[in-house]
């Protein structure tokens, strides 16, 4: 477990790195604590490209099964085809865990596991301050049209939420 500051700083640095990404029209769908590194200077670095999708448009669907299953998003788990919004549901499970040390759903059993992340809600523990809370509720919606991040603002939309006020995005970048 980070202590909130230390998971913002993490958070807004992965969040740029994705945002790079989409801006690419790439979508990475691997996002998780063993491929993300810290430099010499305690800056992060995305690693393991190997599921990353390329040339994927806007709100275009794919339909491959890949990730890791404590950070796949619903959509991805049944099969219905998922696009960017996918990172950003990875994301805001990396988030939970950087702030509760462990992922939302976690489960030994992985077929409980991936059940749980399509049908069950999630359990925010009251170490989770109220800006936290909301901008994880809004990162893992299960409806990848809802989510944070999938509007026609984008990203712009997770870096103006109120968990990131102190983030001087110019200086983040």
């Amino acid at each position: 477990m980070f202590s909130e500051d230390r998971a913002r700083f993490y958070a807004a640095e992965i969040l740029l790195a994705i945002e790079c990404l989409h801006k690419h029209d790439v979508i990475y769908r691997d996002l998780k604590p063993e491929n993300v590194i810290l430099d010499s200077q305690g800056h992060i670095k995305i690693t393991d490209f190997g599921l990353s999708k390329q040339a994927v448009t806007a709100k275009e669907n794919t339909y491959s099964f890949c990730g890791t299953p404590e950070y796949l998003a619903p959509e991805i788990i049944t099969g219905e085809g998922h696009h960017k919004s996918a990172d950003w549901w990875s994301f805001g499970a990396l988030l939970y865990e950087m702030l509760c040390g462990r992922p939302p759903h976690y489960s030994s059993n992985r077929k409980q596991m991936v059940r749980d992340i399509v049908e069950k809600d999630i359990y925010y523990p009251p170490i989770i301050d109220v800006e936290a809370r909301s901008l994880l509720r809004k990162l893992l919606c299960k409806d990848k049209e809802k989510r944070l991040g999938s509007g026609e603002k984008g990203v712009d939309e997770i870096k103006q939420h109120a968990f990131f006020s102190t983030v001087d995005w110019g200086k983040m970048l």
